[in-house]
């Protein structure tokens, strides 16, 4: 664990002049380091503390930089949104969330492959109405994952703020999102002596960020800037998207696996207690199939099923649907080794 910590330690300080460079994003680079560390629903609590803390560093350093305009509209909105978010992840798993978020994030690979980019001052005058809507998903994303980041940094930069200003605004919409969701995660019992522990090391990792990034931003142009921002974009949905994916498979137990039969393919995707069947054939076409419980039958085959029941040792239940034909019934039944095949 030792030199886990030490690594975490490490990537976060370098995380976190990332971030500042490109305004955001040091949370969706920690997060499949923490991924490896702690179960899903305790990473929010760790990345809060080093986020958190990070923020208020940066508001020290930036605080003649922030955008009063965009902090007045952002937070109100934010802050229910957190609230939601933080007691939904009792319900819902963080790691489709996560995975949601890094195809967002892969999406703004056209804007970084664009030779120019917009580097007006006026920016856009977006309507309240806007960053009312900007700062209620900011919310209810942090609060389920933790981590706001990149996702939101193609707002500010289209926004026209410039390097400071993105790191100081987005710094001061941030600190109370923190401090709210550090208060429910603790109530609601999402922590542990581990989480804490390696909370603290990221929170003086991003101490030590934040005091010494202020002698890098004035090197970079906007131009440069905004590039490295999309390019952190990207790079971080990319590894989120493998780390979070490869989380999923393994934690839902989600496989594939492929069958030939002559001029049949058949393949299985198991997901869970659950799995479809896929089937091919030049000749009737592509087939789904589904399994199903007695109950989920129409009364008339819930009759013939009764009737099998009886017959065999055991009927299993499958739903067919095609693109060729209406959905049927499929009843395999068992009885001393062998398996009968039935449609109706």
């Amino acid at each position: 664990m030792s030199i886990q910590l030490i690594l975490l330690f490490c990537a976060t300080i370098v995380a976190f002049w990332l971030s500042a460079i490109c305004g955001g994003g040091a949370s969706l680079i920690i997060i499949p380091i923490l991924n490896l560390l702690l179960p899903a629903s305790l990473v929010p609590f760790t990345l809060t503390v080093g986020t958190f803390t990070s923020s208020v560093s940066r508001i020290a350093v930036f605080k003649q930089h922030i955008n009063w305009k965009i902090f007045l509209w952002f937070v109100p909105f934010s802050i229910p949104a957190v609230l939601l978010g933080a007691y939904l992840i009792k319900y819902i798993n963080p790691n489709y969330l996560q995975l949601i978020v890094a195809f967002f994030l892969v999406g703004n690979l056209p804007q970084l492959l664009k030779k120019n980019i917009n580097n007006s001052k006026n920016g856009k005058s977006y309507p309240k109405s806007v960053l009312a809507l900007i700062g209620f998903l900011a919310g209810f994303i942090s609060g389920v994952t933790g981590a706001i980041g990149l996702l939101f940094n193609r707002f500010y930069l289209k926004f026209g703020l410039n390097k400071e200003e993105i790191v100081a605004t987005r710094a001061a919409n941030e600190v109370f999102l923190h401090l709210l969701k550090l208060v429910i995660y603790i109530s609601l019992g999402l922590y542990s002596q581990l989480a804490i522990g390696l909370g603290i090391a990221i929170a003086i990792a991003t101490i030590i960020s934040s005091y010494t990034v202020k002698y890098i931003l004035p090197y970079l142009s906007e131009r440069v800037f905004q590039k490295i921002g999309y390019a952190a974009m990207v790079a971080s949905g990319i590894i989120l998207f493998a780390g979070t994916l490869g989380k999923i498979k393994k934690e839902d137990k989600i496989a594939i696996t492929t069958q030939h039969y002559g001029e049949k393919t058949k393949s299985v995707i198991s997901w869970k207690n659950t799995y479809w069947v896929l089937e091919y054939s030049a000749s009737e076409g592509l087939e789904i199939e589904k399994p199903i419980q007695s109950n989920e039958l129409p009364q008339h085959l819930k009759e013939k099923y009764s009737i099998l029941s009886q017959q065999y040792e055991e009927v299993r239940i499958e739903r067919v649907f095609s693109f060729r034909k209406k959905a049927e019934h499929e009843f395999y039944c068992y009885k001393n080794n062998t398996v009968t095949k039935l449609k109706c």
